[in-house]
């Protein structure tokens, strides 16, 4: 007794000096050291025992029960019975003993222990363990400690973790199960109690203004619920020791509903129960009669309460008798509704449940209707901004999941009032105390208006008895979203919003707040097109009025301009103006798709009043030139001022196709209408695209003039005056002038393919090709004027005058060849011609430079960029010849060493220009036809002699991506180089004559895939793993005689290796569909002689083990059944291994 006394002297002065702030790394190493060898020790769970009875050291306490832990969960199976038996009874004992006065996260750990002692041996070997823990429950002493063992034992046994055979956890579940209708019992019973035993002291109130509410509060909705009346009774006053008590039970059965499936275990009278204590969370009345109780969230500043009335409390420790903790209260109606949408969650609804469902869903609303009741003393806003936040968060989860889920199964149920949920829905959502609650509620609508589209897709017959029913609620819902985007209406909250810090989406929240609006407002516009739009131009027309009223108050003296409105009021209403006018243009925009299509004619006129005063908004905008304008407020003002024109300018852009689709209409009819909107959309682009001009409108201009050349194509557009000046700017020399790079590629795209595309509604011979293809000569001619001047550069140094010049011109030109190239790919043979025509004198230059630059890989990115493009969109165009030149030169510039010295240095330019290398050769291989077959061999050695080499052993990420797609391009497209004879006759003559050729090269590189699944990187992993399968579904890759002799064990072991070690566990689902692919070849096989083999080779089982392993998979053929074997062994496998390694050396099982 004496030493064991002094050990545990020993170990807390030890547990107090680890976690002293002095003691150094070294010291608590080689005291970590000396623990960890102490706790191996046989026996060494009896001193802590000892230590556990004996101490108040907590490290200690810790420390002990750890060892508990990992004797328990570890080597359990090495313990002898009676020690066993000794710690199933002394353990408990403890608990009992001690579960008062030791920390509750050491309680907690105890019982936790106790639990996985119970996961070893219960029923056989600790029949009494659940008995037990029921009895704690039902004892009212001892009620908390039952309700937490409970808990624990719900987490540790319903859904269990790795270290148990899989039989044992279905066999946990089974037990579980058979217990869970007494254990809700025994629950429902204690919330029942506790609500009764306190509501009777509450239940006679004094009259008082609230007391009548219980009727208006219904009102239409549910009436004559028999529930109705049972939450209209007065709150409960719990004290502290019950809300304690009721908020264990709550917390057992959120996660009991976690787990369990709905039945009718889950009674009405357990479900009326949870409800009362959601009740809660949104409960504000407030009783302040003497000796009385202050109810849960009663605001003190009400009118009601005397804030000096209310005692001091000293950390909750000091309350009176019948006084709350508003946050304890809370807590209450957060894990009731915690509960509830554990059920709601759940989609699969038993035929019984379903009035369960409707009984919850009504209790809800009820609680609904509460937090969205106004009375003298609170508006809603101030009732819920007076909420938990918490709990509003649940409330909301709980609407969410009511709409996405359920609303289909309800909707249309009698007993059910949709159209006032709606309405109680909508008072929710408006009256949200913060922006996160709002955004969360018009998730809700959004769902919700999903939801009806498709049903009226569904059900077109009855598609305007449908709409009406709702109508009244979406006309709600649009006009208030679009109040809540306007300053004019809710300045205040908009002015919070943060607009200048992106987030993950690249957007603001003032972007995102407003992008999320104008998704509900553009749902509802699908719904009730011409009311939405009724709705919304003339609030257009109002703020647009404003801004076209501008131009009276601008004073010009000398060079300069102002806008001559000062006072601060005037500046703050056109700010507000201006930003609503911004916002309701970006609305406008979002709608354009509303007008296109089949509605095309219905809707024409609508669409061609918005566009005509786009187009003269945006006129208006570049001819007073208001972006330059001088103003009061500069930073506010001038910023809205570009925001405006900006918008209106995207607006039209969006309006595009709606353009093109007008001028394919009436194109042979009168076209005045149309011509004239298309010129002076050109004229309003045209004079902004200049440096001068802020870059943000420059480059929305830019963008209308590529989408109306793109979109529209009109065939008048070349001959336009402000087109004729767009190209006089891009194509003379003029440094000074030159755009930004991005505005100066998207000019020269819009010219590009003004040139380049086809008009609509002309014939062939109509088309002007031969003028158009002079003019695309010219331009591009121009754009690479000092381009085309290096092409005699034969070589360069690095202190070469001058070079940094070349690099600059090389860098400028490049990309926007590219983009022109790229604007074409998917278009025409006759447009890509006049392209490539244009384009050869450089496409030759560039390869004369390519060898020059090799050492700079900056410049050969660049180069790379442009060939790649060119092999995706011409490689037609340039021939045979010229393509198989290039690749030559590639091939013969890309040295081993030259890709090894790029490779290596990973994210650099150089990795850069390797893989671009091999996305260009992907597109070689892909291409039909014996042309390109030659080069097949060079590539090949290319890949696995040259560049696998240098990736196999490390992580390069992206060459390694792009060289095993190249791989597979290369087996896909050319898998008659391997195999020479088709699927029909190797079908036909039985697969053993599978002619082979080029044996070495297909060995190599399914060698490498299979080597690939042996490294970290799950990207490639998927990568590859989805190439194989693909490969065996189009060419029966798995079924080759050489793959099925001598690879496909290899990769079935490997796959199973990856599963067992939890490589990759994110992909279990591919990796086992991918197992069951190459056993279903020869499934005789894969069972007779690979399992035997595999379990033979698993290390770390004995024989007896193996064999239940081996009898546990079921000789099984279709996938479900296949998958859960698979399953079983992995599990069963890694459990075998964990038992047997923590069992005592020189143990001996029988």
């Amino acid at each position: 007794m004496a030493s064991e006394e002094a050990s545990l002297r020993a170990l807390e002065s030890l547990m107090t000096e680890f976690f002293h702030s002095c003691t150094t790394n070294e010291r608590k190493r080689e005291i970590e050291e000396l623990l960890n060898n102490f706790a191996q020790q046989t026996g060494a769970w009896r001193h802590c025992l000892f230590f556990l009875s004996n101490t108040q050291n907590e490290y200690v306490m810790m420390y002990s029960l750890t060892v508990f832990e990992n004797l328990v969960n570890k080597m359990w199976i090495g313990v002898a019975s009676q020690d066993k038996m000794e710690i199933r009874s002394c353990l408990p004992k403890l608990l009992l003993a001690q579960h008062k006065s030791v920390p509750y996260f050491i309680r907690n750990k105890l019982c936790k222990v106790i639990v996985d002692i119970g996961r070893q041996d219960w029923p056989m070997f600790y029949h009494d363990f659940f008995t037990n823990t029921l009895q704690l429950i039902q004892s009212p002493a001892l009620a908390s400690l039952g309700l937490v063992m409970l808990k624990t034992t719900s987490e540790e046994l319903a859904c269990p973790r790795e270290d148990l055979c899989v039989a044992r956890k279905e066999e946990l579940r089974k037990l579980l199960l058979e217990q869970v209708p007494t254990v809700l019992g025994l629950l429902t019973g204690i919330l029942e109690t506790y609500w009764d035993k306190h509501s009777v002291i509450a239940s006679t109130p004094p009259p008082s203004p609230t007391s009548g509410e219980s009727v208006e509060l219904l009102g239409s909705l549910f009436q004559g619920s028999q529930y109705s009346k049972l939450l209209c009774q007065p709150m409960a006053a719990l004290d502290n020791e019950s809300q304690q008590l009721c908020c264990l039970v709550l917390e057992c059965l959120a996660h009991l509903f976690s787990w369990i499936p709905l039945s009718t275990s889950i009674t009405p009278t357990l479900l009326a129960s949870i409800f009362h204590f959601a009740r809660f969370g949104c409960d504000l009345r407030t009783k302040a009669k003497t000796g009385s109780f202050i109810s849960s969230n009663s605001s003190s500043s009400n009118g009601q309460l005397n804030p000096g009335t209310l005692p001091p409390t000293s950390n909750g420790g000091g309350r009176q008798p019948g006084e709350y903790n508003k946050g304890d209260r809370a807590r209450l109606g957060v894990l009731a509704m915690t509960c509830v949408n554990e059920l709601v969650s759940k989609n699969c609804v038993p035929m019984d449940f379903e009035e369960y469902l409707l009984r919850m869903f009504q209790q809800t609303f009820f609680l609904l209707q509460k937090l969205t009741r106004e009375n003298n003393a609170h508006t809603v806003k101030s009732r819920l901004q007076e909420l938990d936040e918490s709990y509003l968060e649940k409330f909301t989860d709980f609407l969410r999941l009511f709409v996405s889920v359920h609303l289909r199964r309800i909707e249309s149920s009698p007993q059910f009032p949709i159209v006032e949920f709606l309405a109680l829905l909508f008072k929710y959502t408006f009256n949200q105390p913060t922006h996160e609650g709002y955004f969360a509620c018009l998730d809700i609508w959004s769902v919700f208006l999903d939801f009806l589209t498709t049903k009226i897709k569904s059900r077109l017959a009855d598609r305007e008895s449908v709409l009406n029913r709702y109508k009244d609620a979406l006309v709600l819902l649009l006009r208030e979203v679009l109040n809540r985007i306007q300053f004019r209406y809710n300045q205040a909250q908009l002015e919070e919003l943060d607009d200048e810090t992106l987030d993950d989406d690249q957007q603001t929240e003032w972007q995102r707040y407003l992008r999320q609006s104008l998704e509900v407002v553009a749902k509802v516009m699908e719904l009730l097109p011409s009311h939405a739009f009724s709705t919304l131009f003339p609030v257009l027309q109002e703020n647009l009025d404003v801004y076209l009223g501008l131009q009276q108050f601008i004073v010009t003296t000398g060079t300069s301009r102002r806008l001559n409105i000062t006072a601060e009021n005037d500046c703050r209403r056109l700010h507000c103006s201006l930003r609503d006018l911004s916002s309701l243009l970006q609305a406008v925009g979002r709608l354009a798709e509303y007008f296109i299509g089949e509605v095309f004619a219905a809707r024409f006129s609508d669409a061609l009043a918005v566009v005509e005063r786009l187009v003269e908004v945006t006129c208006y905008g570049s001819q007073t030139s208001l972006y330059d304008l001088e103003t009061a407020v500069p930073s506010v003002l001038k910023p809205d001022l570009i925001d405006v024109h900006a918008q209106a300018l995207a607006a039209l852009q969006a309006y595009s196709h709606w353009l093109a689709q007008f001028y394919s209409e009436v194109h042979s009819q009168n076209q005045s209408q149309f011509i004239t909107l298309i010129t002076s959309a050109v004229d309003a682009s045209s004079p902004l695209i200049t440096a001068k001009v802020p870059e943000k409108l420059l480059l929305s201009s830019c963008h209308l003039m590529v989408s109306i050349t793109s979109t529209v194509r009109p065939v008048f557009l070349v001959s336009l005056p402000a087109v004729q000046n767009i190209f006089n700017l891009i194509t003379t020399e003029n440094r000074t002038r030159r755009l930004p790079q991005e505005a100066h590629m998207l000019v020269c795209r819009a010219l590009s393919i003004m040139l380049l595309l086809p008009w609509p509604n002309l014939p062939e011979s109509e088309q002007q090709w031969q003028t158009r293809s002079s003019n695309h000569a010219s331009l591009l001619a121009a754009l690479t004027r000092e381009y085309r001047i290096l092409r005699g550069t034969m070589n360069i140094t690095p202190r070469q005058p001058g070079l940094d010049d070349m690099k600059s011109v090389i860098q400028q030109t490049l990309p926007i060849l590219r983009d022109v190239v790229d604007s074409i790919s998917g278009e025409s043979t006759k447009s890509r011609q006049i392209c490539y025509q244009s384009l050869q004198e450089s496409v030759q230059v560039s390869l004369s430079l390519f060898p020059v630059f090799i050492q700079h890989p900056d410049v050969t990115d660049e180069m790379l960029a442009f060939f790649l493009t060119l092999f995706q969109a011409l490689r037609v165009q340039m021939g045979v010849a010229f393509t198989g030149q290039i690749i030559h030169t590639f091939l013969s510039m890309f040295t081993r060493e030259q890709l090894a010295a790029s490779i290596l240095q990973e994210g650099s330019a150089g990795c850069r220009v390797v893989q671009k290398f091999l996305k260009i050769l992907q597109v070689v291989v892909q291409e039909p036809g014996q042309a390109f077959k030659p080069f097949l061999p060079s590539i090949l050695s290319l890949c696995m002699e040259q560049v696998y080499p240098v990736v196999a052993e490390r992580s390069s990420p992206d060459v390694k991506a792009e060289l095993f797609e190249l791989l597979y391009q290369i087996l896909h497209q050319n898998w008659r180089y391997f195999f020479k004879t088709s699927v029909l006759t190797s079908v036909q003559r039985g697969a053993a004559e599978d002619a082979m050729e080029n044996e070495a090269q297909f060995t190599a590189a399914m060698q490498a895939f299979g080597q690939s699944f042996l490294q970290p990187d799950i990207h490639i992993f998927k990568q590859n793993l989805s190439y194989l399968e693909s490969l065996n579904s189009k060419h029966k890759l798995y079924h080759r005689k050489l793959f099925r002799t001598s690879m496909l064990f290899h990769f079935i072991n490997v796959l199973l290796q990856v599963l067992l070690h939890k490589g990759h566990d994110l992909l279990q689902d591919e990796i086992t569909l991918a197992i069951y692919n190459m056993a279903s070849v020869d499934f005789d096989a894969f069972y007779s002689a690979f399992m035997p083999e595999f379990l033979n080779g698993c290390q770390g089982v004995d024989s007896s083990q193996r064999a239940v392993l081996a009898r546990n998979f079921k000789l099984e053929r279709d996938l479900p059944s296949f998958t859960q074997s698979v399953q079983r062994l992995v599990n069963d496998l890694r459990y075998y291994r964990l038992c047997n390694s923590s069992l005592p050396t020189g143990t001996i099982k029988l």
